[in-house]
């Protein structure tokens, strides 16, 4: 494989200065197949049903859309990270804003993004702290969004190898007899791939702090 890192996830100021060009649809589909697992899942933990939580996924790509055409990324101002929670926290303040008063208990939303307060609402037992819980959940994403990384970096039998030991924890014996390899091969994978899980979360992480 001769490719560079960054030829298989661009940065993401390369990326969202290449979402300015509504026709690039391939920047969108990279940005999209990125997020929408993080914003969907947001939505999940602020109590959104599965469908309800899609809707908040498209109306923050949309809000996205809307302000590419002027929008200037600029990390000495703020971070990517903090920009996509403020436009997604946007999206769930409206979407609580026009839900029916007979669906769900409401309670308040606390901002964590700002330093004053809002009213807004959203259903839960307690104030839902929406910045721990995007942080919990970015983490996760990135994670993922790294090894989706690395696994077109190596061949399927190294993928194969790994998720058996390392993700589904099966016994060395296991992997060996299934996969007709040797326990070497095995610990070799569990190493290379390992490090370059590693390798990629932290280059993914110094592209959006």
């Amino acid at each position: 494989m001769n490719q560079q890192p960054d030829e298989f996830i661009p940065t993401r100021q390369s990326l969202l200065s290449r979402l300015k060009d509504w026709d690039d649809k391939a920047s969108w589909r990279d940005f999209f197949n990125t997020y929408w697992k993080l914003i969907y899942s947001v939505g999940l933990k602020a109590g959104l049903t599965e469908e309800e939580a899609q809707d908040l996924v498209q109306d923050t790509m949309l809000s996205v859309a809307k302000q590419m055409p002027s929008f200037r990324y600029d990390p000495k101002l703020g971070s990517f990270k903090a920009w996509l929670l403020l436009i997604t926290q946007r999206r769930l303040t409206d979407y609580w804003r026009n839900r029916p008063p007979w669906v769900g208990e409401k309670r308040p939303l606390r901002d964590e993004t700002s330093r004053t307060s809002t009213t807004n609402q959203i259903p839960a037992a307690s104030e839902f702290h929406m910045e721990t819980v995007w942080d919990e959940e970015w983490q996760k994403n990135l994670v993922g969004a790294a090894m989706e990384n690395v696994k077109r970096k190596i061949t399927p039998r190294q993928y194969q190898i790994f998720d058996l030991y390392v993700i589904k924890e099966w016994p060395v014996r296991d992997v060996t007899r299934t996969l007709h390899v040797s326990a070497a091969q095995v610990y070799l994978a569990k190493l290379r791939v390992s490090r370059m899980v590693q390798a990629e979360i932290r280059r993914l992480e110094s592209k959006v702090k």
